[in-house]
């Protein structure tokens, strides 16, 4: 594999918010190491409805969601610390990701997600972090070692470009989408090499 497809989800319904441009930051590392990569942020997460298991009927935007996950080779998913948790629209995407259930490559199954929080404090960061770990390996996914937690209450994390401002959570974020990318990339060696030789 030489072009993984990164996929990114996170975001809030305040456009530029600090959860959404630190996906953006991390899927954009991915793709100075060689990936493709899509970002669903916060207004995307908004236009789709509640999941609602007993209904079969999908938006064209819920489609969309799913057939991006589906044909992922890793993931990095963000989320702000509401109340110590995840919040509602990330919360909601996942749900829809049961859609994936009867898939030959069920939910996230052999694939990397990195995982991002940021929070107005470090007790929210650790708990909304937890609980995304939790929801990764529920959905089969491979947590990457870094889990990147952002407090937005003592600095400015983003300036109006989108830039990031503070230099340790530049790193992190650069490291995130190196070890997304990374994974997916060693996970497709095989399968690539397999293709090689029954050619």
């Amino acid at each position: 594999m030489t072009t993984p497809l990164i996929v990114g989800i996170g975001g809030t319904t305040r456009p530029g918010s600090s959860s959404e441009l630190a996906v953006r930051t991390a899927l954009a590392a991915a793709e100075r190491r060689g990936a493709r990569t899509e970002h669903f942020g916060g207004g995307f997460l908004a236009s789709l409805p509640h999941y609602a298991p007993e209904n079969p009927e999908r938006t064209p935007a819920q489609r969309r969601l799913v057939a991006a996950v589906r044909a992922a080779d890793g993931l990095v998913i963000g989320s702000p610390g509401y109340h110590g948790g995840v919040s509602g629209l990330v919360k909601n995407a996942l749900d829809l990701l049961e859609d994936l259930r009867g898939d030959e490559r069920v939910y996230f199954d052999g694939r990397a997600v990195g995982l991002v929080v940021t929070a107005a404090g470090w007790q929210a960061c650790g708990t909304t972090l937890s609980a995304l770990r939790d929801t990764v390996h529920a959905l089969r996914g491979w947590p990457t070692p870094l889990g990147v937690t952002l407090n937005s209450a003592q600095a400015r994390l983003f300036d109006a470009t989108g830039e990031c401002l503070d230099a340790s959570a530049a790193t992190q974020l650069d490291l995130l989408g190196e070890q997304v990318h990374g994974f997916a990339v060693r996970q497709g060696r095989p399968a690539a090499a397999e293709a090689v030789r029954a050619a």
